[in-house]
């Protein structure tokens, strides 16, 4: 039976672009249909930098009802929703206050794959968040459905002012074109070890099914369906439209932002109040040290907050410092090396530390690294000897 294969890249056009996700889709196109799917024959269907969020679901649904294997690469860029905090894939029109209505819900994704039948589905992704997207998808890890294999990475937000290449998209594309399609978990670990060092901040997505639980407490908004026609693009006048199906939300997904404080810190990094977003979560860190102890995961989160934090705001010490700190003390605590929030940390570590400047730090900071390395290798192979090498560049 022949498989289908939906190529989507998206991100919108301007200063709101974080990666230039139609870069890959040439090639992807290079790759034969067949080696794309996995199967003898295949069609493919490509949507590159698509307008409307009406036509996307169009070409999904049409994916999703098709016979046989169906495979969905996805490029792009993830983007909340102001009134419900719901991620979105950003389209060409896509501002920060349009994604309710110019944007793609993720949550339709699953909804229009929800019915396919267990293991005939799998999706590739390489998504990049802005940083309101990164801080809310600690709480909130992205659904993409539960009977799906469901591969790829999630990246922090670029540098300012930088627009990031979709390099794990472009890995798989690569490996592709040599002609054979590895069992599709090899074929994301040969993706993930073509990344290097730049990947480690990542949020790798590795399930046969699910991959995260969603938001609790209520149903995720459906798509409109065939008979009662599409959302509409634009809001009219007099504010955001009503009804069922815009209105339809997690319950308490989005707490006040007056009484949330990752809220607040959000707003003061989109002000570019850096300073004040990493003082409100320092308060924060210290009231849980206070409560709990320095060791604990409300203490860490915090920590892990504030290293994110100067991340956003180009300092690299900072981030690489705090992610050092974590991992630390995790392991202090008896957490296992392999435990994967001490991977992710000395991960995160790692890749701060790459973008350090200055060879005094970066030599002080790469002993500590290289140190943890040999107690977390973490799951690429080859991370302790690219520290390793990197500190004997560094040699005075």
């Amino acid at each position: 039976m022949p498989g289908t294969v939906l190529l989507l890249a998206a991100s919108p056009v301007g200063k709101g672009r974080l990666v230039d996700a139609a870069s890959v889709l040439p090639v992807l196109a290079a790759v034969a249909p067949a080696v794309l799917s996995g199967t003898e024959t295949a069609n493919v269907v490509e949507l590159a930098d698509p307008l409307e969020p009406q036509a996307v679901l169009t070409r999904l649904r049409a994916a999703a009802t098709a016979p046989g294997p169906l495979t969905v690469f996805i490029t792009g860029q993830l983007q909340l929703d102001r009134k419900q905090r719901l991620p979105h894939l950003a389209l060409a029109r896509t501002t920060p206050a349009t994604v309710r209505y110019t944007a793609f819900p993720w949550a339709w994704i699953r909804e229009e794959l929800r019915l396919r039948a267990p293991g005939t589905t799998t999706l590739l992704l390489d998504l990049h968040s802005d940083a309101e997207t990164w801080q809310w998808l600690r709480a909130h890890p992205l659904d993409s459905g539960r009977t799906h294999a469901v591969y790829g990475r999630i990246a922090p937000p670029p540098p300012r002012r930088g627009v990031a290449v979709p390099t794990y998209m472009k890995a798989v594309a690569t490996v592709l074109r040599s002609g054979h399609r590895p069992p599709v978990e090899q074929l994301h670990q040969l993706a993930v070890g073509r990344l290097g060092a730049e990947g480690y901040a990542d949020v790798l997505l590795a399930s046969p099914g699910v991959v995260g639980a969603g938001v609790p407490g209520g149903p995720a908004p459906r798509p409109p369906s065939a008979l009662k026609g599409p959302r509409p693009q634009t809001p009219p006048e007099g504010g955001p439209p009503d009804g069922p199906e815009n209105e339809r939300g997690w319950e308490g997904a989005a707490p006040s932002r007056d009484t949330d404080p990752h809220a607040a810190i959000t707003d003061a990094v989109q002000a570019g109040r850096h300073p004040a977003a990493d003082a409100l979560a320092a308060e924060h860190e210290q009231a849980a040290v206070r409560a709990h102890g320095r060791g604990s995961e409300q203490a860490l989160h915090w920590t892990e907050v504030r290293a994110d934090l100067a991340m956003l705001a180009g300092d690299p010490v900072g981030s690489c410092r705090a992610w050092l700190a974590v991992a630390t003390a995790r392991l202090a605590a008896g957490q296992s090396p392999g435990v994967p929030a001490v991977e992710a940390a000395v991960d995160r570590a790692h890749h701060q530390w790459g973008q350090i400047h200055d060879p005094a730090t970066a030599r002080e900071l790469g002993l500590a690294l290289a140190e943890l390395r040999g107690r977390v290798p973490g799951r690429r192979a080859g991370a302790l000897d690219h520290v390793r090498k990197q500190l004997l560049q560094l040699q005075p």
